[in-house]
């Protein structure tokens, strides 16, 4: 970690934590749902969440659910069917992040969001850690096949109410990892080895409530890295953080990355 410059014995928040992120060499960040709610997805635990307004929901999501009701699937794939993904955009809290990895800065990208959003900000695939999965693809739960969730959908639009894998016969459903559903083999290990690995842990737009990725915290501490909180709300964890931000993350993300007030790309060479 580089030597950051001098801060003020009480140092405004949003210096403190661009005084961290700018004297690291290496940054592990989590994201979840706050940092694409400017981009017109609700997040879910908020105020106007999704499970806040329609706890129903939230028991959809649940797995044994999922496989217990039919209704509950076919209410699920026509929501998928309507394009409730479709007119989401990467906004400027993702492109900063994009920024980040440009700078040679980035370690890890661990997302809990499902929208796939940072990959069509231009993130490399290979530095993101999908931990909840993605509505881009679907999965069969028989044999595990995966493949493009548009393929599905055509079907469902078609008139397939329920559709099953069409090589098994297995349930489908959005490549996510329901509640009662593992984790996909390596991806809590990728993101716990960040938060060990990397110099500063920045955690975005989440709660921090939801395990275990919530473990990088803790894990970042007990490694001796500082971690920098920057959500909307108070999260679960702030009292282990070393900087403490509250905002909108399109405007406060940009700042404590160093990214130009015109929205401009930061250079790389």
């Amino acid at each position: 970690m580089r030597e950051a410059p001098g801060m003020p014995e009480t140092p405004d928040p949003v210096m403190a934590a661009a005084a961290l992120l700018d004297g690291a060499d290496s940054v592990a960040v989590l994201t979840g749902a706050g940092i694409s709610t400017d981009s017109g997805i609700p997040d879910f635990r908020g105020p106007q969440g999704i499970w806040t307004l329609n706890p129903a929901a939230e028991k959809a999501s649940n797995l044994q659910v999922y496989l217990a009701d039919p209704e509950v699937r076919r209410a699920n794939w026509q929501v998928m069917a309507s394009g409730i993904w479709d007119a989401a955009r990467p906004n400027v809290g993702h492109e900063s992040l994009v920024d980040l990895e440009r700078s040679g800065r980035l370690h890890t990208l661990v997302t809990q969001n499902v929208d796939g959003l940072h990959l069509m900000a231009g993130t490399d695939p290979d530095r993101i850690v999908e931990v909840h999965g993605t509505v881009r693809r679907s999965m069969c739960l028989g044999c595990g096949v995966q493949a493009p969730v548009e393929e599905v959908l055509e079907r469902v639009r078609a008139g397939e109410e329920d559709p099953q894998c069409l090589d098994c016969g297995g349930l489908l459903k959005r490549a996510t990892v329901s509640f009662g559903q593992q984790l996909f083999p390596g991806d809590l290990d990728r993101a716990l080895a960040a938060a060990r690995e990397a110099d500063v842990v920045l955690t975005v737009g989440t709660t921090l409530s939801v395990g275990p990725v919530n473990l990088m915290v803790p894990e970042a501490v007990r490694a001796g890295r500082p971690v920098v909180v920057l959500n909307g709300e108070p999260t679960e964890m702030d009292d282990l953080a070393e900087v403490v931000l509250r905002g909108q993350i399109a405007e406060v993300l940009p700042q404590i990355l160093g990214r130009p007030p015109d929205g401009g790309r930061i250079p790389t060479g």
